[in-house]
């Protein structure tokens, strides 16, 4: 079928349910994953003017590749199969793009080049490529997971194999995946010497989506690591806390209602997930030639707005526990705010909010405007 794509002519296979075929991969619903990328690479230029080739890790039908060419980028599209290497080469000659196509491991070709950009977009865990990317990018890599169930802890098992983290599938089970991504790949870029420091990371549609700057001391990655740590979660009222550092020391009971029901989730990211200024050059990256245009400013927006906080709340699930009705949003963080407390809405959902008031503090807070 034919397709247009910000300003980009591409010949795909039909896709049955969305992308679910045998012929090559191709995905509409990932349409937003990819104008948010051509507009971290606009504004990545701007970021680091020497910055010229891009590396399509997955090329499928040359999608990201032929619109990073249509950018200026140097690019190079690289896939395994056979079918979807030619039907790249047909999607770039059919834009008048130039660009390089290999029939090729990705890994291997990864310890025979050096890519400013490296984009992972695999199906499944990136995990199997982030040695090869991280070893031989130079400014930054892009990395998409669409395992989420083993990444915020509904696959536990399976998180923890491929991850090396302890997830736990938690309400904000979304940060949960973003977090522990982002920890596996900031340890994985650390035994290359290599910092890797999140510019701009959202959860959207079932996949995470982090975008690492590189600094190439190894003292950048002794700081880096330094932003690991754990959370520890009450399964009963809610309470968390945080812990830095790589060996876990949870508390005996829940500090906040005494139960023991407190669970260990490790090591994940603590540290920020954004860097605000570069998260708005994004959202001005953005053009009304991409489809999801609108979908794109607003999720950048919020991302911009987050609070800098390493786990979130639902307000349905806090009014659930305290057995109320919930009021408006905006209601409720006014009120935290009159209180002395911050707060912000999240891009993880529409009843998600970030503050630094625990969930005793909330519960009495609301107790009181409710009497």
């Amino acid at each position: 079928m034919h397709v247009q794509e910000g300003g980009a002519e591409l010949d795909v296979p039909e896709q049955p349910d969305a992308g679910a075929g045998e012929g090559v991969f191709f995905n509409p619903d990932q349409e937003l994953n990819r104008d948010v990328t051509v507009a971290v690479l606009r504004a990545y230029r701007e970021r680091e003017e020497r910055a010229e080739t891009y590396l399509d890790a997955m090329a499928a039908s040359g999608a990201r590749g032929v619109r990073a060419a249509a950018e200026g980028w140097d690019v190079t599209l690289c896939d395994t199969d056979p079918d979807a290497v030619d039907l790249a080469r047909e999607n770039l000659a059919r834009n008048g793009l130039d660009g390089e196509v290999v029939e090729r491991d990705v890994n291997a070709l990864l310890h025979d080049s050096y890519f400013d950009v490296v984009d992972l977009d695999p199906f499944g865990s990136p995990m199997p490529f982030a040695d090869a990317a991280f070893a031989n990018a130079r400014d930054l890599v892009c990395v998409t997971a669409t395992d989420t169930a083993p990444l915020c802890g509904a696959h536990f098992e399976a998180g923890v194999r491929r991850y090396s983290a302890v997830p736990r599938n938690t309400e904000y089970h979304a940060e949960m995946g973003v977090r522990v991504l982002v920890s596996a790949l900031a340890r994985t870029a650390a035994r290359y010497d290599v910092g890797a420091v999140p510019v701009l990371s959202h959860v959207t549609d079932h996949y995470a989506r982090t975008y690492l700057e590189l600094q190439h001391r190894a003292t950048d990655a002794d700081v880096l690591i330094e932003e690991l740590g754990h959370v520890y979660h009450c399964q009963q009222c809610l309470h968390r806390e945080t812990g830095q550092g790589l060996i876990a020391d949870p508390p005996e009971g829940c500090p906040a209602c005494g139960e023991s029901q407190v669970v260990t989730a490790g090591p994940v990211w603590l540290g920020s997930l954004h860097d605000p200024d570069f998260v708005e050059a994004v959202r001005e990256a953005v053009d009304d030639e991409m489809g999801t245009a609108d979908r794109a400013r607003d999720l950048l927006a919020t991302v911009g707005d987050e609070l800098d906080l390493p786990f979130h709340y639902d307000q349905h699930r806090l009014y659930k526990r305290w057995g109320k009705s919930a009021v408006g949003m905006d209601e409720f963080l006014g009120r935290l705010r009159d209180a002395g407390f911050s707060a912000s809405r999240t891009h993880y959902g529409g009843t998600t909010l970030k503050t630094d008031a625990t969930v005793t503090e909330m519960a009495d807070l609301f107790a009181e405007e409710s009497g």
